[in-house]
Order: structure tokens, then C-alpha cells, then sequence
């Protein structure tokens, strides 16, 4: 039942979510759009050694994608790079295949699990996850010397 989904919980994440603006000067920026709902998420994420230190989004979704976001927003901050893309699996294995939900410090998130029922509302629940593994990668790649913008014109 859509109740279910829209329980007491992922409303108030959705209320308040934490590190709303942009970054000043971020590694990377990363945006997530749901072509199916309209439901937008765009990230700036800094970086040092592996690890987030500054994070900000700009959510423009429904209740699921602000309450995703939310607890993004909380945690994000002191996370590798590999514990964000376990997550990120994590949550689309929840929602596609039946798994079980995040664990640890990142198993709030369960109270998405009656989001699985509802294959419509999936792209905007992993909006903030695919953002944010977006712009991880992007830093990686960088640090790792491949071409960080080939649209420059030529001089």
C-alpha cells in the first residue's frame, strides 16, 4: 500500500534534509535526473586521500528522492569511495532483487525497503546515490591522469 511507502519516517527526512546549497569550489559536481517522474539531484562533492570532506546537493524530488538525499546529506561526509558505491548497490539490490537493506551506519535507509513495490519510484529514490558514485568517479579519474575535459578549443 502507497502508505506504506510514504510512512511518518521518510516524510520527515524529506522535511529536513541536511547540506542543501553548492559548494564554493567542489571536486566534482555531479546531476541525477529521473526521466519518468522529473525529479532532480545535483551534488558537489570534495574529496582528500579517498575520503569526502564537503558535500552539498540540490534536491528538486519527490518525498522519496528528499528522504534518500537526507540521509545522504547526514552521512556522506567521512565516507570512502568504496563504502559509497556499496551502498549505492546495496540500495539497488533492496530495490530490484529483494535484498536485504544497507547495514551499519547507513541502515536508516531501511525505511525505504516498501519502495521495492513501487518500480515507478525507484530512479528517484537512487537519484542521490548514482549522483554522488557520479562524482566520485569523476575525481577518480582525474586523480588518475585521464583527460579531465575534452571540449576545449584548440589553440
Amino acid at each position: 500500500m502507497l502508505n506504506e511507502v510514504y510512512n511518518r519516517r521518510i516524510l520527515e527526512l524529506a522535511a529536513d534534509i541536511p547540506r542543501l546549497g553548492r559548494l564554493a569550489s567542489p571536486d566534482a559536481t555531479a546531476t541525477a535526473h529521473s526521466r519518468l517522474c522529473g525529479s532532480t539531484v545535483t551534488v558537489d562533492l570534495a574529496m582528500q586521500d579517498g575520503v569526502v570532506t564537503d558535500f552539498a546537493h540540490e534536491v528538486r524530488a519527490c518525498a522519496l528522492g528528499q528522504a534518500s538525499s537526507s540521509v545522504m546529506g547526514e552521512l556522506v561526509v567521512g565516507s570512502t569511495a568504496a563504502e559509497l558505491r556499496e551502498v549505492r548497490e546495496a540500495m539497488r539490490r533492496m530495490l530490484k532483487e529483494n535484498g536485504p537493506p544497507p547495514a551499519g551506519r547507513w541502515a536508516e535507509l531501511a525505511v525505504m525497503e516498501p519502495v521495492r513495490d513501487y518500480k515507478a519510484r525507484h530512479a528517484s529514490t537512487m537519484l542521490t546515490f548514482d549522483a554522488v558514485v557520479d562524482a566520485v568517479g569523476q575525481i577518480e579519474a582525474r586523480q588518475e591522469g585521464a583527460p579531465a575535459d575534452t571540449t576545449q578549443a584548440a589553440e
